[in-house]
């Protein structure tokens, strides 16, 4: 189920978007002001955020300028809500970093539409980024191999060892919890229970050898991949 924050300051709006995206399957969630939504973006890291530029505190361009400057927001889908309708403030958005720009009144079904197309052209960017080769040091990570090689020589990783340290290493400094670590690997073939996870970072960190110090712990929440 696909993630979507709505940060926008009529309610009514929020109310009528809600329904339309729960109804086609979307988990929801809303703040009303710039610094709201900045903090849910920060805790949720939602799939997308629809974004209204006319906010009170922190604008919506201000916002959305914030989110591509964090490194843990940036890769979120942004579709700009506004009334404002003139070429200059759309082109201003999309160079701020939004990804589609809607203007109001609009009808839910087009922004349905819209909400789905952003996802899909962000889902084949991932999966263009996911087949790259990812090289730390001496240490690479090939997924259209499914191999983990240091200065070479290929290691012998389980499906699940693989997909954890792939999972962390895309996204180095990052913080998963145990349970986002368990949803990201279910997505595949693999079957992994909340408490395997421990087991299974362990055992990649032994075969990880001295490269294994970069998968750290955060006490309390999960695991990241150390940033370089």
């Amino acid at each position: 189920m696909k993630h979507i924050l709505i940060i926008e300051d009529e309610r009514d709006i929020i109310e009528l978007v809600k329904v339309n995206l729960e109804k086609d399957g979307y988990q929801v969630s809303s703040a009303t002001t710039g610094e709201d939504g900045l903090q849910a973006a920060r805790q949720l890291i939602p799939d997308l955020i629809l974004l209204d530029l006319m906010l009170p505190g922190i604008d919506g361009l201000e916002v959305c300028r914030m989110l591509r400057q964090e490194k843990q927001t940036r890769g979120i889908a942004v579709v700009m809500l506004t009334a404002k309708q003139e070429e200059s403030d759309i082109v201003t958005g999309l160079e701020v970093g939004a990804d589609d720009y809607l203007t109001k009144p609009f009808s839910p079904r087009v922004l349905v539409a819209h909400i789905r197309a952003v996802l899909r052209r962000k889902k084949k960017e991932q999966e263009s980024d996911d087949l790259s080769v990812l090289r730390v040091g001496k240490l690479s990570i090939d997924p259209g191999r499914h191999e983990v090689a240091i200065d070479g020589k290929v290691l012998n990783l389980t499906p699940t060892e693989f997909a954890l340290l792939s999972i962390l290493a895309r996204r180095p400094g990052w913080v998963f919890s145990r349970n986002q670590l368990v949803d990201d690997i279910r997505g595949g073939d693999v079957i992994i229970t909340d408490r395997a996870v421990d087991v299974q970072v362990a055992g990649l960190r032994k075969k990880l050898g001295q490269w294994g110090d970069l998968v750290e712990t955060v006490r309390g929440v999960g695991y990241r991949f150390r940033e370089a």
